[in-house]
């Protein structure tokens, strides 16, 4: 009975995010640093971003830091993937597991948007000049099984953007737990069993922007001569929000043999800048014993959302194993966005 307990609340945690996104305003297009909301690794994304229970890697700095707590060896993490326009979003990440402390990983995020010709009401061919914008996340993460059951962990990041000669940044911390239960695990052992994770992302400081592009010449008088004309001023600019992500979800392994495993997932959001959602994902792995293993991931991301430009997701992976319990896994993701392109995600990672 005590197992259930966690797994009620749950339940109702999910209802309620799912039917309080029925008529309710939502404040779209209102938050800063929105590279913050793509989802990194191939396994989470191909998973419909249903992953916050389900993670265990060096992607938890993102999803849910409790999931380093699972992390037994050294592991690093490369991501890229191109988007739209020529933009691109890169990851790279190295995780370090201490049996008696504690997993700690650094990671990087980057969001590159290229160059673009600057243009002006009088020269609307392009002045001869270009710009470029980027955006980065820095980030520094701690997770540990308090007990055996019980995973707890925080990810703590400092983002900053750039257009051209203005920036801005902002502080932030994510907070995360993981909890183990034998509910429904074929084997009953409580690390086949329904899992539950929560995490809450991006918890900070606003983004406001500055720099000498906001510096123009204002004629405060312009109907009166003789004052000062083209007096130099700074416009203000008010700070921008994070995009603040609570997750709750619920994985669970109905198969599991020597060579093959069978996950799902299903995860609940509720954003600070659009509707709450849920996501549905699942995960086959095929084990080739001494070599490595092979693993299918399918979801659906934006169920119940009042607009969703998401849709179906799916990727493969691979897992080779080396000797002295190191591997390479490598890993293709694909995102239907009906708005604007279907993406593609290549990562690569390796155990040492």
């Amino acid at each position: 009975m005590n197992d259930r307990i966690p797994i009620i609340i749950s339940i109702l945690l999910i209802l309620a995010v799912s039917l309080s996104a029925q008529d309710k305003p939502y404040r779209i297009g209102t938050t800063a640093a929105n590279f913050l909301e793509m989802g990194i690794g191939g396994a989470g994304n191909a998973m419909g971003e249903a992953y916050v229970s389900v993670v265990n890697d060096i992607s938890s700095v993102y999803w849910n830091p409790a999931g380093l707590a699972y992390i037994q060896n050294n592991e690093a993490l490369f991501m890229h993937q191109p988007w739209i326009a020529g933009i691109d979003v890169n990851f790279a990440g190295a995780g370090f597991s201490f049996p008696s402390l504690g997993t700690f990983a650094f990671a990087i995020t980057n969001m590159n948007y290229g160059r673009t010709e600057v243009t002006t009401m009088l020269m609307q061919d392009g002045t001869g000049e270009t710009y470029e914008a980027d955006e980065y996340a820095f980030m520094f993460s701690y997770g540990r099984k308090i007990v055996q059951w019980f995973a707890f962990g925080a990810t703590a990041k400092y983002v900053t953007s750039r257009i051209w000669h203005m920036s801005a940044g902002a502080a932030a911390l994510d907070l995360g737990v993981t909890i183990d239960t034998q509910f429904f695990s074929p084997t009953g052992r409580k690390e086949n069993g329904l899992r539950i994770g929560m995490s809450i992302s991006n918890y900070g400081t606003r983004m406001k922007y500055d720099g000498i592009d906001l510096l123009q010449p204002i004629d405060i008088l312009p109907d009166e001569n003789g004052n000062y004309e083209y007096v130099e001023g700074e416009y203000r600019l008010q700070g921008w929000e994070l995009p603040l992500i609570f997750r709750i979800g619920t994985s669970l392994t109905p198969l599991v043999t020597e060579t093959q495993k069978l996950t799902l997932a299903i995860d609940a959001l509720h954003p600070n800048n659009n509707s709450e959602s849920v996501n549905v994902g699942g995960e086959y792995q095929y084990s080739f014993t001494g070599l490595g293993k092979l693993m299918l991931w399918g979801g659906y991301r934006g169920l119940f959302m009042e607009e969703n430009p998401y849709g179906v997701t799916m990727g493969v992976g691979l897992q080779v194993d080396l000797v002295h319990n190191s591997k390479i896994k490598i890993g293709y993701a694909y995102k239907n966005m009906e708005i604007l392109t279907n993406s593609s995600i290549y990562t690569l990672a390796v155990t040492f």
